[in-house]
């Protein structure tokens, strides 16, 4: 029997880290706007690639993609600058999971400056499984249950980033 087609071909890992840690990141040179700092929109290129090393860490890799023709789309991302990055800074982000249910993961993700320790930025996803042939939300596999549990409870006890949980508007207030 094929199992191709059900099983990932990508193993998943257990040491997910709490939080999940990415791999050391530059900013770019052609990242940087005229105002001689990161760009907004690389924000979240650099919280993408954490993002791509945690989810290969859950089995959901590009062999997952392939294998069972089903991949993940980011439904909603709220994402707060903190400080500005420049040209050449190391950088690398980290990835909490929040929860997750039958077709979704809420994450927030948090960036820093590799070798000085502050905080530049958070991110708070939500992101959605994806049945690519009908182009629709569906259910994840019960094996990537199993793994969304298995980091949901490592990642349980970590401090959850004061930004996670907001909404963004105009208080009346403030007028």
């Amino acid at each position: 029997m094929d199992r191709s087609a059900t099983a990932p071909s990508t193993s998943a890992d257990t040491s997910f880290g709490a939080p999940f840690r990415s791999s050391v990141m530059t900013v770019e040179p052609a990242w940087i706007d005229y105002n001689g700092h990161l760009n907004m929109a690389y924000y979240n290129v650099l919280f993408d690639r954490c993002v791509d090393e945690a989810f290969l860490t859950l089995g959901l890799g590009p062999d997952y993609v392939r294998a069972r023709n089903a991949s993940f789309f980011t439904a909603e991302a709220h994402l707060c600058y903190l400080r500005e990055l420049h040209e050449g800074a190391p950088v690398y982000a980290t990835f909490h999971l929040l929860d997750y249910d039958a077709k979704r993961i809420h994450a927030v993700q948090e960036l820093f400056h590799a070798e000085e320790g502050w905080r530049s930025a958070t991110s708070e996803v939500m992101t959605l499984h994806v049945d690519m042939a009908a182009k629709r939300v569906s259910p994840w596999p019960e094996d990537v249950m199993a793994q969304l549990e298995a980091m949901r409870r490592a990642h349980a006890k970590l401090e959850v980033p004061r930004e996670a949980g907001r909404s963004i508007g105009i208080s009346r207030k403030a007028r």
